[in-house]
């Protein structure tokens, strides 16, 4: 069955390592049914994190994508790393992501990796909303982080709840725009209840929502003034006013909870579904059009020419799975497409909806999808489009490598193993960069960090049974003169025989050339076996 592009949504979850994000997307999933059990991070591993590697060290450390259903809309969930080293995974999801999240831990707030992610959503444009996590923790307070939110990031954060209670005694979150109190109950907060706000509670919810009408009315004609008139607000107009807001970045909603102790993520899930963009919102898409080099717009119509990005290749038991973002037009298993980097067709075998690490056979997809393609020859950053169409899309912005490492092989049978690893992790990951030293002729692998170098040797020796030494890049050190030198230097030598004997004479002096040498001999001075130099 189609779902009406208005009812797509395109998000994703990022955060600095340590947040809680891929807590939250584990609670995401158990809600809407995706999952009939919640496992944690730090023990069996959670659905998203389903390397091996990455349930071993409890870390996100390739995006994962899953699609769910809430409120009769189709959510295609991206979940991405935390942790610095692997920023290319959000990167190049936020380039063809409607909506985010952005989740902060009232511990830490704003931390580093935070802030490159907004720089990251305001270069793709892409409408956020914040929610801070782990209220149940010692000392929370989550208006400090709505502080650091306008603060740091120079947003315009618009709080949509009250806590009920902090730390230890945090029960549940107060809707600013319903005024009902929100609890959750059963043993996965899986039962939510809406109540009256609590006595003691009623006059800082009101002040909060006076405060959260009076921001987002200066936005709304209508509601300025109905609350200049003195009259009752409808739920629907702030509804609409926050999700222009948000579509256009003025606003970023902030929502509460803490997803370990299963609290707040419903309302989550509906504030997805309300304010984040679908396809038909984020509107035309600027494209290249090789063919007369202009730009054009491409509008997520499905009777338009096919025009997709590929943003993520992983290996698959078929062969290549890549992720794809659909801009336009309709994609059939058989379809001929034309990647306009290579200049050459190439044919979808097999379309997929990637759940994770399972796939889900399509028979169609239409503009303003992420599916997956198998058995396309491409790389990250590829534009594929109808044959005929030569359209480009604007590439993934992809950060220099900041670390290098020399590796050399154990064995002569370890030499191909790790030929055929390297030549996979490159075209997977852009920021991983493989070298020869042109001097002493060793491999170098350069990458984000120690980490994310770190885990691709792991992968080479789980993956490929490859076995590498590992040691810092050779360097050759040079000397050379700075100011000119005369020599005169006589070489005697007696071996019992004839024996021998030179008498060398010269001047050396710095130039701008690489190197330049001029013989003075006289003609007939040296024999001509003696006088060879150039």
């Amino acid at each position: 069955m189609m779902i009406p592009r208005c009812n797509i949504r395109n998000i994703g979850i990022s955060a600095h390592i340590d947040a809680g994000k891929t807590t939250l997307s584990e609670r995401i999933l158990y809600y809407t049914g995706k999952i009939h059990k919640i496992e944690e991070v730090d023990s069996d591993g959670a659905t998203m994190d389903y390397m091996e590697l990455e349930r071993e060290k409890g870390i996100t450390i390739t995006s994962a994508a899953v699609t769910y259903f809430w409120d009769n809309k189709q959510i295609n969930l991206i979940d991405t790393p935390g942790h610095v080293d692997f920023t290319i995974e959000v990167e190049r999801s936020l380039r063809v992501l409607d909506g985010a999240i952005i989740v902060l831990c009232w511990v830490a707030g704003v931390q580093s990796q935070s802030i490159t992610i907004d720089r990251q959503m305001k270069r793709y444009q892409v409408p956020r909303i914040a929610f801070i996590n782990k209220l149940d923790r010692i000392g929370a307070n989550p208006f400090r982080v709505v502080d650091a939110l306008r603060g740091k990031l120079g947003l315009n954060p618009v709080v949509l709840q009250y806590p009920i209670g902090l730390e230890d005694e945090f029960v549940g979150v107060i809707d600013l725009i319903e005024m009902t109190a929100n609890y959750f109950q059963g043993d996965n907060g899986e039962i939510w209840q809406k109540q009256p706000i609590p006595f003691g509670l009623q006059q800082p919810a009101q002040i909060a929502r006076d405060k959260l009408l009076d921001t987002i009315s200066i936005h709304s004609e209508a509601m300025m003034a109905k609350l200049l008139a003195g009259e009752e607000i409808p739920q629907q107009m702030i509804w609409d006013a926050i999700r222009q807001g948000t579509l256009t970045l003025e606003f970023t909603p902030v929502l509460m909870g803490s997803a370990v102790k299963n609290k707040g993520v419903q309302n989550l899930l509906d504030a997805i579904a309300l304010y984040l963009p679908s396809p038909i919102d984020r509107g035309g898409i600027t494209v290249t059009d090789i063919t007369e080099n202009k730009l054009v717009q491409v509008y997520p119509l499905p009777d338009a020419a096919v025009v997709a990005m590929a943003f993520k290749l992983i290996d698959d038991e078929f062969g290549q799975l890549t992720y794809t973002r659909l801009y336009s037009g309709v994609l059939k298993p058989g379809d001929k497409l034309y990647n306009s980097r290579t200049q050459k067709q190439v044919r979808v075998n097999r379309l997929v909806r990637i759940e994770v690490d399972k796939r889900q056979e399509l028979e169609i997809a239409e503009a303003g999808e992420i599916v997956g393609l198998i058995g396309v020859n491409c790389a990250s950053g590829d534009t594929l489009c109808s044959l005929g169409t030569k359209m480009s899309l604007e590439g993934i912005f992809v950060p220099e490598p900041v670390m290098t490492i020399a590796i050399t092989p154990k064995s002569q049978e370890d030499i191909e193993k790790i030929s055929r690893a390297l030549q996979r992790f490159t075209s997977e990951d852009p920021t991983l960069h493989v070298t020869t030293d042109p001097e002493s002729h060793k491999t170098l692998m350069s990458g984000m960090g120690e980490l994310h170098l770190e885990i691709y040797l792991e992968r080479m020796k789980r993956e490929y049974h490859a076995l590498v030494y590992v040691g810092v890049p050779a360097v050759a050190y040079r000397e050379t003169i700075t100011q000119a030198a005369n020599f005169d230097f006589t070489f005697k030598k007696q071996t019992g025989g004839a024996g021998q004997f030179a008498h060398v004479v010269g001047r050396l002096e710095p130039c701008e050339e690489a190197f330049i040498f001029e013989n003075r001999v006289m003609v007939g001075e040296i024999p001509q076996q003696f006088n060879s130099l150039r």
